[in-house]
């Protein structure tokens, strides 16, 4: 899916990262990356026409994908769409909240970091999201369906990770499930039905 990366790209946006971390995005400049990373400002804008800009872009797609991969890989062997929709759900609320590097950011730059979860990034995780997760569902659900539920798991963790629930604990199999059950999969169930008998 991402295009090759070159050893010196994976320098320079784990310099961008460390440098957020440290400084938070406002105040990181390029050549803060350049001198974490090693380079020479000239290299860095050849490597990233564009600039700061475009080096956190990179940086947030690497982080997007990264994310998908252990997603993808937390999902394989699910049995049926129950399975998948538990598994999707529970994997993406453990690797949120695990992330240290969103926990930071949160904190030292929450209006940034929430608008790249929520208006201004969310088409892009939906997008990702349906990349990974689209085929896994199509077998279950035709394809607008299946677009459909993955926006909706998409929204749903975000806004449980962003303000977690008393009453649910969607990182928990067994709770996740019980929620899933009630309130997700019911919606779907009629498109279930229609896929398993045709």
């Amino acid at each position: 899916m991402s295009q090759t990366v070159t050893p010196a790209e994976t320098r320079i946006l784990d310099a961008t990262k460390l440098c957020c971390e440290r400084w938070g995005i406002a105040k990181v400049g390029i050549d803060d990356i350049a001198a974490e990373a090693g380079v020479s400002r000239a290299t860095l804008y050849r490597m990233f026409p564009g600039g700061k800009d475009v080096v956190f872009d990179a940086l947030r797609v690497r982080e997007m994908e990264e994310f998908f991969t252990e997603l993808k890989l937390g999902v394989i062997g699910a049995t049926d769409l129950e399975d998948i929709v538990v598994r999707t759900v529970v994997v993406a609320t453990q690797e949120l909240r695990a992330d240290e590097h969103l926990a930071i950011m949160l904190m030292s730059e929450p209006g940034d970091t929430l608008a790249h979860l929520t208006v201004q990034g969310l088409p892009r995780i939906i997008r990702m999201a349906s990349l990974f997760l689209a085929p896994l569902i199509d077998q279950y659900l035709g394809r607008d369906q299946s677009a459909r539920l993955v926006d909706i798991l998409a929204r749903l963790v975000i806004s449980y990770f962003l303000a977690p629930s008393e009453h649910v604990d969607l990182g928990d199999a067994e709770s996740a499930r019980l929620f899933i059950q009630t309130h997700i999969l019911p919606a779907f169930q009629t498109s279930v039905d229609t896929g398993a008998s045709s």
